[in-house]
Formats: C-alpha cells, structure tokens, sequence
C-alpha cells in the first residue's frame, strides 16, 4: 500500500511518499520528479553498508550517474568539519546546480545533507530517505537542516525544503531497539500538540509500536500528516510552527550539556517533553494529571522519563543561548490540554524555582 502526504508550500510543494520497498524506486521516482544527471547519495557506513547498494542500483537504473559520500555516524559528527568534507566531494565531482544529492541515514545525515544542499552553489535539489524512526516522522520533513555548535545544538542551518521525502519502514526492521524507541518520543510529541485522539491511540498501542506492523506505519502516517500540515501553515517558524518544539528547549540543553552523543535525541526530547509538561502543570496551565499521562506513555514505551544530574544554573545557561530565547525570557511550548499548547515566555526566576522543585 502506498501512502502520500504532500507538503503544500505552493511551487516548493513536495510529496512525502510511504511504501514498503520504496528505496528500490527512489530513481524513478527521482526522475518523475524532473531530476537528472550526477546524484550524490549522503550516508554514514552502517547505513551505507545494509541500504546503498540498493538506492545506487535503482538510481543507475533511472539514468543517473551516483555516487557515494560516507560521513561518521553519530551526533557529535554533525558539524561544519564534517559538512566541508561533503562539499569536497561535490566539487570534485563537478556537481552541478541541477545535481541531486540524496540524503540516506537517519536525522543527523538529513540536517547534514540537507544544509550542504542548501549551501553548495546556493542551493542544489535534494531528496530525503530516511532510515531511522525519529527521521521519518520529523526531521526528513520540513525543510530544517543544520549543524550543531559547541555551545548549543543547531545553531547554524537553514530553511531549504527536499523535493521530496521517500520513507520505507521496512528498513526499521534493522534499526536498534533504542534508536526504535528513541524515534517514537517524535511521534508522542505530535499526540500532545495537535491530536488528542491519536495520542489516546498511542496510549492504546503502546506495546505494539516497538514493532514492525499496521500499528507503526499508522502512526509513522499521521505524524507526517500533522507536520505537514503545520509546516504548510508556517514554513519558517514565525508562529505555528513552533509548537513543533514541545520538549526540545528541555531536550537540546540536556544534548549539550551531557556531550552530544550520551543520550539519543529522542530522548532528550522525551525527558524535556516530561519537563515541558511538569512546568506547564507547575504554572497552571493544565491539570496534574494530564503532565502525568504525558510522563506516562513516554514511560510506557520505554523511554528515559528522568533528567540528568544538571544544576538548574546550567540548564537555565543552557536555554539561554537557545534560538526560542527572546531578551532574558525564554519562550516555551507549553500545554493546556491533550492536543493543545501555546506559546508562553518563562522568566529565568520562574524556571529556576521550578526546577529546583
């Protein structure tokens, strides 16, 4: 069965494609989408190794000329150091400005490849295929990219949307239990900011998301349809858009401060998700008992529901060099209901007595 989901955002619309077996068809698909020429397929060597035979063969296949840029696996490789490296290899394959590159692997080859897309010639087309949950159903769809810096977690990007976004969940099969898990934190989040319902059905199917089947690829679907329509609504986070960041101010301060790489990024998000819920009870913004029933699907599916040993000092120097900081206040997503936030600034003093809390 396949499932289409299209990004609308005018002429820069583009479909976010389900299908089991779809990486045998990224060249035809790449090609009905008016793409040609030399193709750079962006991988690390795990991914590489179990998927990239298969893309190159089917893009050989459609008329392309491919070949492979390997980068490390791993957070704390997703740098400027890492990016220069892929410009490297564009220019000494005299890739073109009409050139794809591909984007194989999960969230940090995405952010990566995406941002050299963005930055090589002023910009070159790029396709997403994401290999792990958590890129699936978030950061291979948006247009988000960047790299992180030693003082804060993708403080340098760019807005540059894919062409297109080809997503088989068949390749989850081969995914680590923790990367599995970690991924589902992405998909919580989309239950708490929009769709009560669906949260209500993760609640239901907890036990059976860890796993290959229906239960999966429903909620791997309507996380796609809820980001797309967010994303549509507001490509550039100026309002909407925003809400997507439930969990993530929490979330990148405790990448940064453990040494990117510690935790998994879904987890950090689940545990801010847990933080951002707890102070959103802490300010009345919602019942006790909602923030517990947040805490308690992430705890549920498997997912870490306790912060590190952080001073509040540091987290709150952490956040601050966050992008959501406006002036000494910090912008928060914070939630009133099941499937409803808002936006509200957090004085330093109210953060701090909360966390200390």
């Amino acid at each position: 069965m396949v499932r289409e989901i299209i990004v609308e955002l005018g002429e820069r619309s583009y479909p976010i494609v389900i299908k089991n077996g779809i990486l045998a068809e990224a060249g035809p698909r790449m090609k009905d989408a008016g793409l040609k020429g030399k193709a750079a397929v962006v991988t690390n060597p795990l991914v590489g190794g179990l998927y990239a035979g298969k893309v190159m063969e089917s893009l050989e296949g459609a008329g392309f000329s491919p070949f492979l840029v390997t980068v490390p696996d791993g957070e704390e490789y997703k740098t400027l150091k890492e990016v220069s490296s892929i410009y490297d290899s564009l220019i000494s394959r005299r890739m073109e400005r009409s050139s794809p590159v591909v984007a194989l692997g999960g969230g940090v080859i995405g952010d990566m490849t995406g941002f050299a897309a963005a930055t090589y010639l002023r910009g070159v087309p790029y396709i997403q295929i994401p290999t792990t949950l958590l890129s699936q159903v978030d950061s291979s769809v948006g247009g988000k990219t960047g790299v992180n810096h030693t003082m804060g977690k993708n403080l340098i990007g760019a807005f540059y949307q894919p062409k297109g976004v080809y997503i088989d969940p068949v390749v989850l099969s081969t995914l680590a239990p923790r990367e599995r898990v970690s991924g589902l934190a992405e998909v919580v989040k989309y239950g708490v900011i929009w769709d009560a319902g669906f949260f209500e059905s993760l609640e239901k199917n907890a036990g059976r998301l860890c796993e290959n089947g229906a239960e999966l690829e429903d909620a791997i679907e309507r996380s796609c349809g809820i980001k797309a329509e967010v994303v549509g609504a507001d490509e550039r986070e100026g309002g909407t858009r925003a809400i997507l960041n439930f969990g993530h101010t929490f979330g990148h301060a405790i990448e940064a401060l453990s040494g990117y790489g510690t935790f998994r990024h879904g987890e950090a998000v689940a545990i801010g998700m847990v933080m951002a819920s707890g102070l959103s009870a802490s300010l009345g913004l919602c019942r006790p008992d909602q923030a517990e029933r947040v805490k308690g699907l992430i705890g549920a599916l498997g997912l870490p529901i306790e912060p590190p040993a952080i001073t509040a000092d540091a987290f709150i120097e952490a956040m601050m060099l966050d992008k959501k900081v406006s002036g000494s206040r910090m912008r928060f997503v914070l939630m009133t209901d099941i499937g409803d936030v808002v936006i509200k600034e957090v004085t330093a003093s109210e953060l701090k007595r909360f966390l200390n809390a």
